[in-house]
């Protein structure tokens, strides 16, 4: 029962002056309130003393003799499982197998699929860690505009130039990038790809943005997505597909948000606020994680950056598209009136240029 609440809350807000029933009133269970306030009045263990400490370890010291058995089946090293899940094509299923394999060899018990799952979901509870069933490492980066805006304010006139943030981020590490624009066309969405592969030294397989006009001109129910040619000339050269976040399911790209906390900070040139978001980038992926060791960016560099693939050796041209010029009786067809010469066969047909 005590299991179930987080003992670290209770101890934080009865170092606050809450009483039992007012913590309680947060969505607790009294018994276990009162089961945790009990324990640390007998192990004489304040809030000071766990601030620092995880959930499972606040619970474990409070309770030391809880739950503690040993289990007749051999415990497969979950640390290394938690690793080899990183790499692409590695499942669950497959390291069961290689479990179940050691263990016969050595003729020791074995624990089903089922619960060698389950056991492995409670040791990613216990660490802090972000279950790997999901995301491989170096595969996919998810892209978005990001809500919130910023503004440039010109310091001799007064007038505001508003900014808009292209977010990028790799969902195995979290590690982030954020580019600011002065707008959100498609020039300027390529540009910020562009930047983003930079900024991580590497590309990756998969790219999943919104469903964004400036990208994707249709993304039907069932189906092929289209996207506009630019998109998928710069997809190409970075040897990419583009698979926009399915509709309805905003959580194929929820590591993109909440990455920059400038907006209260004024620039007066693109160039002061790029500076500063790139700052602020350093300092956010070098921030320890809450809940687990390490950070954004020691992931990235142990885990994910040799795992990327490297720059093409030329840089993305953009190019521009027109679509639907008709070819003149003459073989030319007229763009910027310039006249360009086009091959016979394609007289008085519609053409696409680039």
């Amino acid at each position: 029962m005590v299991r179930k609440i987080k003992a670290k809350l209770v101890l934080r807000l009865r170092s606050e002056g809450l009483s039992g029933r007012q913590i309680a009133a947060q969505g607790l269970s009294r018994h276990s309130v009162a089961a945790v306030l009990e324990a640390a009045d007998r192990e004489k263990v304040t809030w000071d003393d766990v601030a620092g400490l995880n959930d499972a370890a606040v619970y474990a010291r409070l309770f030391p003799d809880r739950g503690a058995h040993e289990s007749v089946h051999t415990q497969p090293d979950w640390g290394h499982v938690h690793r080899e899940l990183a790499r692409v094509g590695v499942t669950l299923k497959l390291l069961h197998g290689e479990y179940v394999d050691r263990c016969r060899a050595a003729a020791e018990t074995t624990m089903g699929y089922d619960r060698f799952c389950k056991n492995y979901q409670q040791h990613v509870l216990v660490i802090g860690a972000a279950s790997r069933v999901g995301h491989k490492a170096g595969q996919t980066v998810e892209v978005d505009w990001s809500g919130p805006t910023m503004q440039l304010t010109d310091p001799m006139t007064g007038p505001s130039t508003r900014v808009f943030l292209f977010v990028g981020c790799l969902p195995f590490s979290r590690y982030a990038f954020v580019e600011p624009t002065v707008d959100m066309q498609q020039n300027t969405w390529l540009r910020a790809h562009v930047a983003m592969f930079d900024w991580f030294g590497g590309s990756v397989p998969r790219v999943v943005p919104d469903n964004l006009k400036t990208g994707v001109i249709k993304h039907p129910a069932e189906g092929e997505v289209v996207l506009n040619d630019a998109y998928r000339e710069l997809a190409a050269h970075y040897s990419a597909a583009v698979l926009p976040g399915r509709v309805r399911k905003p959580k194929d790209k929820a590591s993109v948000e909440n990455t920059v906390g400038l907006r209260h900070r004024q620039f007066g040139t693109m160039a002061e606020l790029r500076a500063a978001v790139y700052e602020r980038m350093e300092a956010y992926n070098r921030e320890p994680f809450q809940k687990r060791q390490g950070s954004r960016l020691s992931v990235f560099d142990a885990e994910e950056r040799s795992l990327l693939r490297p720059l093409p050796a030329v840089a993305f041209e953009i190019s521009r598209w027109a679509y639907g010029r008709r070819v003149q009786k003459n073989g030319h067809v007229v763009w910027e009136k310039n006249f360009y010469s086009v091959p016979y066969a394609h007289i008085g047909r519609a053409v696409d240029l680039r």
